[in-house]
């Protein structure tokens, strides 16, 4: 399921959503992505393509799913217990919202 969430991913992008360009740098389980967004455009790779992303999130192919299937939002439960990792939450937020996704 992650797989098709993630080819799926340009045709929901979009454009103006977001100011700026950011990196992220998805661990999901064995899954390993880079998403690069911009005003404009975004891009998929597989792995680690970025030396620094701007935001790396950590979570379970299932979550992830959850999140983006079921509309469910981590809350601060969530980073504290560690189901979810990130360093720059704030940023999943502006990920959500290039893809229509915005809560």
């Amino acid at each position: 399921m992650v797989y098709n969430i993630f080819s799926a991913l340009s045709n929901s992008f979009v454009p103006g959503a977001v100011a700026e360009q950011t990196s992220y740098y998805f661990s999901l389980g064995d899954i390993k992505k880079t998403v690069i967004i911009s005003p404009d455009t975004c891009s998929i790779s597989d792995g680690r393509t970025v030396e620094s992303a701007d935001c790396v999130c950590k979570t379970s192919p299932e979550f992830f799913e959850k999140i983006w299937e079921e509309g469910y939002r981590p809350g601060v439960g969530d980073f504290l217990s560690g189901t979810i990792k990130s360093n720059n939450p704030e940023a999943l937020q502006h990920f959500l919202k290039a893809f229509g996704k915005e809560s």
